[in-house]
């Protein structure tokens, strides 16, 4: 699996990208009623930060709800910091933002674990009515625990989560936190995290408002799936994502003798390595849930299994 199309939709609205060109004929849309996408072409002349003050100029920013960040480098992968250093410092026209992706990129402008990330705390502290934050990229991202009252989704894709960025999850204070996703990755590219360090997401200390819990993308999925199918938070969940890793029938067994997953709305187990027999054992337990087993791989061979997203 390869991240290879710009999100459409985005916290509920289209997704319109802003040009920057003064020659756009397009009908611009009221500044509430889509998620706007800002990004550097490829071969442009102008930078980021010319970029967004246009945006700013030509949008009327105070009626802004959700913003995605596409490519901010012009030639070299440079750094997202000061890209964020300039949305946090404009951070008071935006008083009504409740969503912010930062790097909706596709492979073929940049793989995920080449995008060079940064500390991405200030931007998540710097819009007090921020609902939704997706961050997208691993290399270099830092996190230090932060409190936020309205945080309702928190979404971390990467190749590889470093473990002090999931320790600092774990720290921070999110009441209204609904929906946690993290792509832990493969140690290669900087997924170093342990399962201790799921452990305050897995006990149901933390995080009082979940109903969504994402794990995914590992390559230690089996073990994850085995503390989950023990862990006190599961019984307050809606749904659960343990997809995109490398899990086995040994997770799966774990799954099925653990405690009940019948009340669950949606159990994601996408890009797996279930034999069939483990797969219609699943169906037959939870009858009534959703259930995602698309995308079967079957290689038998554990040191060639693979996580969806990597490089």
């Amino acid at each position: 699996m390869t991240v290879n199309e710009h999100r459409r939709e985005f916290h509920g609205l289209p997704v319109f990208e802003f040009s920057g060109e003064a020659d756009d004929a397009r009908e611009q849309p009221a500044p509430g009623a889509v998620a706007w996408r800002v990004a550097v072409r490829y071969g442009s002349s102008t930078d980021f930060d010319a970029l967004w003050n246009a945006f700013l100029d030509r949008v009327d920013p105070a009626g802004v709800r959700a913003v995605l960040i596409g490519p901010w480098w012009t030639h070299d992968y440079d750094s997202v910091s000061d890209t964020l250093a300039t949305i946090v410092r404009d951070a008071e026209r935006l008083p009504g933002l409740e969503a912010l992706f930062v790097a909706d990129v596709t492979y073929d402008e940049c793989e995920i674990s080449w995008l060079e990330m940064s500390d991405v705390t200030a931007v998540a502290t710097a819009f007090p009515r921020l609902a939704e934050l997706v961050v997208r990229g691993g290399t270099g991202l830092a996190l230090t625990p932060f409190r936020h009252d309205r945080l309702k989704v928190l979404r971390f894709e990467t190749g590889g989560l470093p473990g002090t960025v999931v320790r600092a999850v774990a720290g921070s204070e999110l009441p209204a936190l609904e929906r946690l996703e993290l792509w832990l990755g493969v140690d290669e590219y900087g997924g170093d995290s342990t399962i201790d360090d799921l452990a305050p997401f897995l006990d149901g200390t933390c995080f009082p408002a979940l109903r969504h819990l994402g794990l995914q993308n590992s390559e230690v999925q089996d073990e994850i799936a085995a503390a989950v199918a023990h862990a006190p938070v599961v019984a307050r969940l809606e749904s659960l994502d343990l997809s995109m890793g490398v899990l086995s029938d040994e997770g799966a067994t774990a799954l099925l003798e653990g405690q009940p997953l019948t009340h669950l709305r949606a159990l994601d187990l996408h890009h797996h390595y279930l034999t069939a027999e483990l797969q219609q054992r699943l169906r037959e337990a939870l009858p009534g849930v959703a259930l995602d087993l698309s995308d079967a791989e079957d290689e038998d061979d554990p040191e060639d299994r693979y996580v969806a997203v990597a490089e």
